[in-house]
């Protein structure tokens, strides 16, 4: 199978601090992560001046000041990420953050869950023909996901287009991630191909490996370097021992979910004289013949032995030779 595309989502746990950000991208590239994104946004052009506070939050506006990447920094995290062998995205968040990522070269685009639902954004975005990652989360149903990709295609008529099964709640409790519902979208038709995947946001690791195990061809994780940090997305994001491990996990299940080809696996050779024979319950004399009372099956499967599995297929044989007890029935034993 094709290998899963792992993005490792820094977010705005560099805490505007550019060292802080270099060490979020070391700690995607030791751990395997495909890509390693971060998010371009201005305060001014993400909320309203009049925003009231919710989710917890105060004074969001100035929440989203104070860790919105400085945009300079864009260009000197891709040429760094492009000199270590690691793919470098920014969620973009206004049309000048899409055009300024395009202009130095990312590769695809991710469009977050509460801006898909944005025709105006999502056509703009779609109109640069980058491939794109699109979250389906809040208020996003298979209804939505049709009309969504319908926008895409008014800008591009042969898109690239994976969408994220996802729910918006930081952290996100087990029992609202409904996994089920990648099922459900892989079954629907759809006017394009269409790819689908994972934006987690449950606590830990195990979801994202199951969610491979359901098809998902794409898995983005928010980490963080550590969850005592200050800002609002570390407190649910995973730390560096805990991204390795994913990936790992997720590498693993990719590895596990192959189609058995031939009789016995290449570990399994070792192991198939393990099986049962049909064996001598007692001595059994030549001429005589094979009856429930003289045979019965034990390990191994002896070279050329009858197996267990044919125990019935030879009562009432003659056998050709003398067989001891606890010796295996071979079928150049048994006459014609």
């Amino acid at each position: 199978m094709n290998k899963t595309f792992i993005i490792a989502e820094a977010g705005a746990n560099h805490d505007k601090d550019f060292n802080q950000a270099l060490k979020l991208v070391n700690v995607a590239i030791s751990a395997g992560a495909s890509a390693v994104k971060f998010q371009t946004y201005s305060s001014e052009t993400l909320y309203s001046r009049f925003t009231p506070d919710f989710a917890g939050h105060q004074n969001i506006p100035d929440l989203i000041k104070s860790i919105e990447m400085p945009r300079f920094w864009q260009k000197d995290l891709k040429s760094y990420c492009d000199d270590h062998g690691i793919e470098f995205m920014s969620t973009p968040f206004d049309e000048r953050a899409v055009d300024e990522l395009y202009q130095i070269g990312v590769t695809r685009f991710k469009i977050a869950g509460f801006e898909a639902s944005d025709p105006r954004f999502v056509k703009h975005v779609a109109s640069t023909k980058r491939p794109l990652i699109i979250s389906a989360g809040i208020g996003i149903d298979i209804k939505k996901v049709h009309d969504i990709l319908d926008w895409i295609l008014d800008a591009n008529s042969t898109p690239n287009v994976t969408f994220l099964h996802c729910n918006n709640a930081y952290p996100t409790p087990f029992e609202d991630i409904n996994l089920g519902q990648l099922k459900l979208l892989q079954k629907e038709q759809f006017k394009t191909s269409v790819k689908f995947g994972l934006s987690d946001h449950t606590e830990g690791i195990l979801i994202p490996p199951v969610a491979v195990s359901l098809g998902a061809s794409t898995i983005e994780k928010h980490y963080t370097l550590d969850r005592k940090l200050k800002g609002p997305d570390h407190s649910f994001a995973i730390e560096p021992d805990e991204l390795h491990q994913m990936v790992r996990n997720i590498r693993r299940v990719e590895t596990s979910l192959g189609v058995k080809e031939g009789k016995y696996t290449e570990s399994e050779e070792h192991h198939k004289m393990a099986r049962r024979s049909v064996i001598a319950k007692k001595t059994i004399d030549k001429g005589e013949n094979v009856s429930y009372n003289n045979i019965t099956t034990k390990r191994p499967l002896f070279a050329d032995a009858v197996p267990a599995s044919e125990f019935y297929s030879i009562i009432d044989r003659v056998v050709k030779v003398n067989i001891e007890e606890d010796q295996p029935i071979r079928w150049s034993d048994l006459a014609e």
